[in-house]
C-alpha cells in the first residue's frame, strides 16, 4: 500500500479483526470485544503475573503511558494503584475513547489524558510508577520521551517499558517492518537497536536498568508460555506417529526453559521484543 493511503491504527484494528485467519492473533493481542473480558484476560495473563512479580512491594500513582485500549491501565488499577492512562488516540476502539467505556462499564478510578509521551503534561516527580507497553519503538523522538517519563517519577521510582522491538543492526528495520502484521497498513511501526534504548535511558538519567531478554522472561514471551511452547513441540513431532503421551513423559518444563536459554544467544530475529526495568 502506498504510503500516502495508509489509514488509521483503528483501520488496521478494525481490518485485522475481519480476518478469520488472524482470530489467534486479535485475541493474542487483546483486540477482540468486550474490552473488558480481554482486559480481565490481561489481568490474568502470565505477562501481568510477571509485571507484578517487578512491581511487588510498590504501591501509589501509576501512569501508564501509550495507554491504547487500557488493558496495563485497568490491570493496574485492579492492583491497587491510582492510574492515569495516557493516550492520544481518540479512537473508541483502540484510543482514550475506548479506555473511557472500560472505565465507566468496570468502575475504576482511571483518569484519561490524551497527549503524547513526548510531551507529558505533569508535574515532576509526580509519579511511582511509569508503564510503558510496547511504546518507546513508536516515539517520535525516543531520548525525550525517556527524559518525559523519568521526569515525571518520583526518587526510587520505576518504569517498567515492556515489550519493545529491537533490530540488531538498522539494516534489519525494512524486514521487520515487511513481516509485521498492520505496518503495511498505517505505517506506524518501529525498531530501535539496543544500544539505542540503553543510552536513552541512560541519558535520561536512569541509575540502573535491567534487561529482560526476549526467550527468557514471560513478558516478552507471551502469548506463549512454557506450557503452551512444550504442548506445540509435543504436538508437532506426534504428527507423524502417536506418540505424545510419550513425548509429555520425557520432556520436562526445564527442558523447554533450558532449550530457550540457549536459543537466546542465537536470537537475532528483527523485531524480538526486549523488556526494560529502570530506576529513578
Amino acid at each position: 500500500m502506498n504510503a500516502a493511503l495508509k489509514g488509521t491504527w483503528e483501520d488496521a484494528v478494525c481490518w485485522l479483526r475481519k480476518q478469520p485467519e488472524q482470530r489467534q492473533l486479535v485475541l493474542d493481542a487483546f483486540y477482540d470485544d468486550p474490552l473488558i473480558a480481554a482486559a480481565e484476560r490481561y489481568f490474568h495473563s502470565s505477562e501481568w503475573e510477571e509485571i507484578l512479580r517487578l512491581l511487588s512491594n510498590r504501591s501509589g500513582r501509576a501512569l501508564d503511558v501509550g495507554a491504547g485500549r487500557g488493558i496495563a491501565s485497568y490491570a493496574l488499577a485492579r492492583s491497587g494503584f491510582e492510574v492515569t492512562a495516557l493516550e492520544p488516540d481518540p479512537s473508541a476502539i483502540v484510543g482514550a475513547g475506548a479506555i473511557r467505556d472500560l472505565v465507566a462499564e468496570s468502575g475504576l478510578g482511571i483518569d484519561v489524558v490524551e497527549q503524547f509521551s513526548e510531551q507529558l503534561p505533569f508535574d515532576e516527580a509526580t509519579f511511582d510508577v511509569v508503564f510503558a507497553r510496547a511504546v518507546l519503538h513508536h516515539t517520535r523522538d525516543l531520548e525525550n520521551a525517556c527524559s518525559e517519563m523519568y521526569r515525571v517519577l518520583k526518587p526510587d521510582g520505576l518504569l517498567i517499558a515492556a515489550r519493545e522491538h529491537v533490530i540488531t543492526k538498522d539494516a534489519d528495520l525494512p524486514r521487520f517492518l515487511a513481516l509485521h502484521p498492520l505496518h503495511h497498513l498505517y505505517g506506524g511501526e518501529h525498531a530501535f537497536r539496543l544500544d539505542r534504548y540503553l543510552a536513552a535511558l541512560r541519558q535520561a538519567g536512569f541509575r540502573f536498568t535491567e534487561v529482560l531478554l526476549p526467550l527468557k522472561n514471560p513478558i516478552n514471551l507471551y502469548p506463549y508460555t512454557i506450557d503452551r511452547i512444550r504442548e506445540e513441540v509435543i504436538t508437532r513431532c506426534s504428527r507423524r506417529l502417536p506418540i505424545a503421551s510419550i513425548l509429555r513423559a520425557v520432556t520436562p518444563r526445564m527442558l523447554i526453559k533450558l532449550a530457550l536459554s540457549v536459543a537466546t544467544r542465537f536470537d537475532n530475529r528483527p523485531g524480538r521484543l526486549y523488556t526494560f526495568v529502570a530506576y529513578k
